[in-house]
């Protein structure tokens, strides 16, 4: 590494946008390796920190590099680390945990109460390099994919919340069908759902989600959702709701379709505080709900490489759009518009 600069894509001050600026290369603390970044991957939490929304505007301290879903080489180990190797090819977990809190002691580290989040709390992945602990960095095959690899982080929030319930010989809704939505229908596809259903607002998304595993696909406010699942379930309503949207009038309707006793994991994050038919949806439906929050650590991992190593869930066409690191401002147009898979860039 000759040059002690990189290219990066900044938040430089709060406000819209991002930048490409010219960044030192990280330090290496003993604990980190310095990873060579190969591709990463536009988030919704990424649109949220451009757009400089409330949630943004309260959280983020600029400046900033940001981007949390990326893949890439070692290159440098700190001097405490004896593995991965300097050459591993990895994807890398976001967040980075203390490992001494309640939650991480106790195989809930996904919770953990100090948890920095790389492109959130601290620099992150797109730029050329990116140092992080060396625990959060996961070895896959040479052979992997960028393509795929890059999902790795992403993806296991789809696994996460497919695991979270019985979903075998079930009829499932998947209300939201984003990248996260659409790799989710592809797990419940993988582990034995017998009947996955989605609803989105995006007829591009709709149709993705019907290449993905879908059986039906509706369009949440200009079709009959309600009737068209019930005729699909012969009045019964669904087994299992799989929400990642976040929006209201979706986790309205799904707790609608939701049959009694039914199971409910709940991935999207709403834009705020709602109102929810507590009585008929919840408590009189007897209805299990569990909230889910990124990546069990390490579990959703390894059911991840099982399902991505073995064949059972081909990630291959989630990558639609790619741009280099300098197009960032055309790649977050494109992700915008709701009318892509994932979008990847590459420095």
């Amino acid at each position: 590494m000759p040059n002690k600069t990189m290219r990066a894509v900044i938040k430089a001050s709060p406000g819209v946008g991002f930048e490409v600026a010219e960044r030192p290369i990280p330090p290496v603390q003993p604990n980190e390796v310095l990873v060579k970044v190969l591709a990463a991957s536009i988030c919704g939490t990424d649109l949220h920190i451009c757009n400089w929304d409330d949630w943004a505007a309260g959280r983020i301290k600029p400046p900033l590099v940001v981007g949390h879903e990326v893949c890439g080489t070692i290159v440098k180990r700190g001097g405490n680390v004896t593995s991965p190797e300097v050459g591993d090819f990895v994807s890398l977990e976001s967040h980075v945990v203390c490992n001494t809190c309640a939650y991480c002691r106790t195989g809930q580290g996904h919770l953990c109460i100090n948890t920095r989040l790389i492109g959130v709390d601290r620099d992150g992945g797109f730029a050329e390099y990116i140092a992080i602990d060396a625990q959060n960095a996961w070895p896959n095959p040479p052979d992997l994919p960028l393509e795929i690899a890059v999902l790795q982080e992403n993806f296991g929030n789809a696994v996460q919340t497919a695991f979270a319930v019985d979903l075998r010989a079930k009829k499932v809704l998947v209300t939201g069908a984003g990248p996260v939505g659409i790799m989710t229908i592809a797990v419940a596809r993988a582990i034995g759902a017998r009947a996955i259903y989605a609803t989105d607002i995006s007829r591009y998304r709709l149709d993705f989600a019907e290449r993905m595993g879908a059986d039906a696909a509706f369009h949440a406010t200009e079709d009959q959702v309600i009737e068209s699942v019930l005729d699909l379930t012969e009045g019964e309503g669904v087994d299992v709701l799989l929400e990642m949207s976040g929006a209201p009038s979706a986790i309205d309707q799904g707790f609608t379709l939701l049959k009694p006793g039914g199971e409910a994991a709940l991935l999207g994050v709403a834009p705020g505080p709602l109102t929810v038919d507590w009585n008929r949806h919840l408590v009189f439906k007897a209805a299990k709900v569990v909230g889910i929050y990124g990546r069990q650590l390490w579990q959703t991992w390894y059911q991840a490489r099982g399902l991505i190593r073995s064949g059972a869930v081909d990630l291959a066409p989630m990558v639609t759009h790619r741009f280099a690191l300098e197009e960032f401002d055309q790649a977050f147009e494109a992700m915008a518009s709701g009318e892509t898979g994932k979008v990847m860039l590459t420095p």
